[in-house]
């Protein structure tokens, strides 16, 4: 299996859950359980391949002529969390099928999430590359937030997402940084070929220390804990998973994947055990005050995380081994802790260890499945948590003996101690939470419980055996860990896992941290009082809020400072910002060399006069007071410069040029519908010279621009290969249309995206609903008064019905008949324009624009019903269609041992008719196509068919008002 497509494999089956959810409701949780648990197995078949030390690598060339690949590599390290992320997936999914009920409420996109979350999660543990592990990193992040804000009516849902995703987004992109500092010092991004040769120096020490604030971001240590408490508003299946097998252990994996080779950095140690060993303690004691059993062990998880966070900051093989048997012990106990959690809110409808009681008699299944996840979490033997605690405490041992280069012992010894400290902690909170959810309680009346459905405990009950089992494993896991191991400095002794190591220290950690915590527990409530006066004042979740709210300030005093609901001000401030920045460094550049710049008047006669022609329609525009001619001059300087671009021998672009303004000059006209006729008469105030005078030295600015630029090339153009590129490559004869859908497709990409975003933005705040409200067929319009229908013959249907919606006086029968007439013409060139446009002027933009501008004619000559007789189709389908079309034609030569937005082309033997010759970027055409078509809807609809309605409207107020007043306004 290629490991990318276990990654893809997961998008798609998010893209088919919710047709699944529509057909089989909560139980399409089952079906989709089905593809983490094939990644499960095919990891297990992976053992023989990385228990030696090997690592199974695959590498998809994306983008080969820049050396951007898509690498992913599986070693020991990335082996163990496949099985985490897969096989904790597997059960969270199956659990759901029970947790949720058919109807809930964004049941489908909770799956979808889900689903994506999982394979994302996979995705991030399987990438060897600097750039694709971000990638899936800011996905977890994304998912997260909308599995966190599942319930976005909850005010409280709300912010725990916003945080979780400000924090971890924050904390990316300072990691983001970092990467591509280390990419550049080692010479690579690939994750294998850094660690085989890690680079030095003061730029890789600040490179890892940035990459470290995102992993102690993600993984919520210390001030960054404040966040995961808050993600417990999503359900409980999403905190299961997330709280044991993702998201927050992205940052644990990320430490890890770096210590063999970055541990000794500076700041390395500093950092990461002092940060974690806090953490595991704020963690714990803000864990014994909870009295929601959900949050408790939301706490609990900070508190672990710290742990693991300080055993793979040691850097030695005892700390390595032992930190993968916590990694997956804590995931083996966390996740069922989790479910036991919602299996006991869903059968008593309550959280509150305050008011459940007798719960573990009325579902003894589900307490022991709880008590020995929560023995294991509290590090009791026999259980795996026990087997990792006792590995930790002896790799502690090694830190306080100095063992480990840049700590010195009594630094190692603190550690010790916070950890122990810790451990303390984490058995009086367990205990806490096992005697809250369970127990029966003296003076609390027993909890109601309905029994649960056997198979909802399945997967809790599983979670803990496994505890259980895994504990007795020590020789099986110590071989299958060696690995990873190994590439860490040895210690003293040969560490192994095992539930018996002798009577000594580690021991003796274990016996002190037991019994503490079971002492804590007993003082509980005085604990609590105290922990409830000495609370401080301020806190991380405190600090965030102070500086969030801070932020939303700024942002309110600099929006009413700056916009003042002035375009002219909007304008002036954007120009006087051009003038300041780049004009200073023009004049520089001027004053510096001006002997470069030379200068041709022109090449052609026709030039200076379309020149002229230009220069005289831009004096005419600023010059007219109507609103409509000063529209029309206007286009007259862009058609002017169509005409410039013609005379240059650039007919694509003049084109192009041409049909962008008549579109323009269209909108224009239909937005000057509910604009006065006339710019204001007022006489030029001071303000208007100022902006005269702006204009004029802005203007000024770019023409000198222009000439510094084309001055300062020294190099040849890489336009110049782009001729025989373009037949060699691109199998077309069009440069301009070659260059935007083959040698630089992925700029088209980008643009096209970034349109379909900026058309859905838009669209949020015109339409309601979708864009297909207020679309309706002519047939269901009734005629106007005064109008009689005419019969036609059974079956025949009225072509450009539209009209005889309009009122007579609004009509031009010319127009139509003129529209009849050219209307299939314009189509047929719209689509001669797409097909040709490889080797002749056109493509999908010019042909979308042409099909564009048949559109208005018909909207022209019949209105809005006639527009959506046109074009009866929600205009955001289009759109959405043309990118995915654009987006399939790119990857589909990957399918084919291509690579992404490669080029093939064929000749088609169709006998008498000729053998034409078919590229496959045609196809990429036809989504630049659709995507511009769809854009020139809802431009008709926005501008056109809700400006008609909001004019109907006050026409029909002005007749109301004419007729109650007598006809006196």
């Amino acid at each position: 299996m290629h490991l990318l497509a276990v990654a893809v494999a997961h998008f798609v089956a998010a893209a088919a859950a919710p047709a699944l959810v529509r057909l089989l409701g909560r139980r399409a949780f089952l079906v989709l359980a089905l593809l983490p648990a094939a990644t499960t197995v095919w990891a297990l078949t992976l053992y023989d391949d990385v228990k030696d030390g090997g690592t199974v690598t695959s590498v998809v060339d994306w983008v080969p002529s820049i050396g951007l690949e898509l690498a992913f590599a599986v070693s020991t390290l990335q082996w163990v969390m496949l099985l985490i992320v897969a096989g904790i997936g597997v059960l969270v999914m199956t659990y759901c099928a029970w947790y949720f009920k058919d109807g809930d409420p964004g049941l489908v996109i909770f799956t979808t999430s889900f689903t994506a979350f999982v394979g994302a999660m996979l995705g991030l543990v399987l990438a060897d590359d600097l750039l694709v592990l971000f990638v899936f990193w800011e996905l977890t992040t994304i998912f997260s937030f909308l599995l966190i804000g599942f319930e976005p009516t909850k005010r409280a849902s709300r912010l725990a997402a916003m945080e979780a995703l400000i924090v971890t987004t924050l904390g990316g992109l300072v990691m983001f940084v970092g990467m591509l500092l280390l990419g550049q010092e080692a010479g690579t991004y690939r994750i294998t070929g850094i660690l085989a040769d890690p680079p030095s120096g003061p730029a890789v020490t600040v490179a890892v220390l940035l990459i470290l604030v995102g992993a102690v971001s993600k993984s919520a240590i210390f001030p960054f804990h404040f966040w995961l408490p808050g993600a417990m508003a999503a359900p409980t299946p999403v905190s299961a998973y997330l709280h044991a097998a993702s998201m927050v252990k992205a940052g644990i994996y990320l430490v890890a994947l770096l210590a063999p080779a970055f541990a000794g950095v500076p700041g390395w140690h500093l950092s990461l055990l002092t940060l974690g060993t806090v953490t595991m303690l704020i963690g714990g004691w803000r864990a014994l005050r909870q009295r929601d059993i959900k949050l408790l062990l939301a706490y609990g998880t900070v508190s672990q995380l710290g742990f693991l966070t300080v055993v793979f900051a040691i850097g030695s093989r005892t700390a390595a081994l032992a930190g993968l048997a916590m990694l997956v012990a804590h995931a083996l106990f966390k996740a069922p802790l989790f479910l036991v959690v919602g299996i006991v809110d869903k059968q008593t409808g309550t959280r509150d260890l305050r008011e459940l009681s007798g719960v573990g008699r009325a579902m003894p299944a589900v307490a022991a499945a709880g008590i020995i996840a929560g023995a294991s979490m509290a590090g009791l033997p026999p259980l795996l948590g026990f087997v990792g605690k006792e590995s930790i405490f002896a790799a502690l041992l090694e830190l306080a003996h100095g063992e480990t280069a840049g700590v010195p012992g009594w630094a190692g010894w603190l550690v010790v101690a916070g950890l122990v400290a810790g451990s303390a902690l984490t058995v009086g909170y367990t205990v806490r939470f096992l005697w809250g959810a369970f127990a029966s309680k003296p003076g609390v009346e027993p909890t109601v419980v309905k029994a649960p459905h056997p198979a909802f405990t399945v997967s809790p009950v599983l979670l803990a055996a496994l505890c259980l089992g895994a504990g007795f494993a020590g020789a099986p896991l110590t071989t299958a860990f060696a690995p990873y191991a190994d590439t860490l400095a040895p210690g003293s002794h040969e560490e192994y896992l095992a539930l018996w190591h002798g009577f000594g220290l580690p021991l003796l950690f274990s016996v002190v941290a037991i019994a503490v915590g079971v002492g804590i527990f007993l003082v509980r409530e005085p604990l609590c009082r105290f922990q409830a006066r000495t609370a401080l004042p301020v806190t991380a979740e405190g600090v965030y809020r102070f500086g969030m709210r801070a932020v939303d300030r700024s942002a309110v005093e600099v929006t009413g400072s700056f916009q003042r609901g002035s375009v002219a001000n909007y304008l002036a401030i954007i120009l006087l910002v051009v003038l300041a920045l780049p004009g200073y460094a023009a004049v520089r550049a001027l004053l510096d060399d001006s002997s470069r710049i030379e200068l041709v008047g022109y090449d052609r006669l026709a030039q200076p006069i379309i020149g002229l022609v230009i220069v005289a329609a831009a004096i005419a525009t600023v010059r007219s007071r109507r609103r409509l001619r000063a529209v029309i001059l206007a286009g007259v300087t862009g058609y002017g410069c169509g005409l410039l671009f013609l005379v240059q021998g650039a007919p694509d672009i003049a084109l192009t040029q041409v049909l962008v303004e008549t579109v323009t000059l269209v909108v224009f006209v239909l937005v000057l519908r509910r604009l006065p006729e006339y710019f204001t008469n007022r006489p030029l105030t001071r303000r208007r010279y100022w902006r005269v005078a702006l204009a004029a030295v802005f203007g000024t600015a770019a023409a000198v621009f222009v000439m510094i630029a084309a001055a300062a090339r020294t190099a040849s153009p890489v336009s110049e290969a782009f001729p025989q590129a373009s037949v060699d490559f691109a199998y077309g004869k069009n440069i301009v249309n070659t260059t935007l859908v083959d040698m630089r497709a992925w700029d088209t990409m980008g643009e096209i995206s970034v349109l379909v975003a900026a058309a859905t933005g838009v669209a949020s705040l015109i339409f309601l609903d979708t864009r297909m409200s207020g679309i309706r067929r002519v047939a269901d319009i009734p005629y106007p008064k005064g109008v009689e229908k005419q019969p036609t013959r059974p079956g025949r249907r009225v072509w450009l019905p539209g009209p005889r919606t309009l009122s007579p006086d609004r009509r031009s029968i010319v127009f139509e008949v003129v529209t009849r007439l050219v209307f299939h013409v314009i189509m047929v060139f719209a689509i001669y324009l797409l097909i040709a446009g490889h080797n002749m002027p056109g493509g999908g933009f010019a042909a979308g624009m042409v099909t564009g501008l048949a559109l208005m004619i018909r909207y022209l000559a019949g209105g809005r019903y006639e527009l959506d007789e046109a074009a009866p189709i929600d205009a955001g389908v289009l759109i959405g269609t043309g990118l995915f079309v654009a987006a399939l034609a790119g990857l589909a030569p990957m399918a084919f041992g291509g690579t992404v937005l490669q080029s093939y082309d064929v000749y088609v033997d169709l006998g008498f008719l000729g053998e034409p010759h078919l590229v496959s970027s045609v196809v990429f055409d036809i989504g630049v196509y659709l995507v511009v078509v769809g854009l020139i809807l809802d431009l008709l609809r926005t501008f056109g068919s809700r400006l008609d309605r909001q004019i109907l409207r006050a026409e029909r107020e002005d007749d109301s008002v004419s007729r109650a007043t007598g006809g006196v306004h």
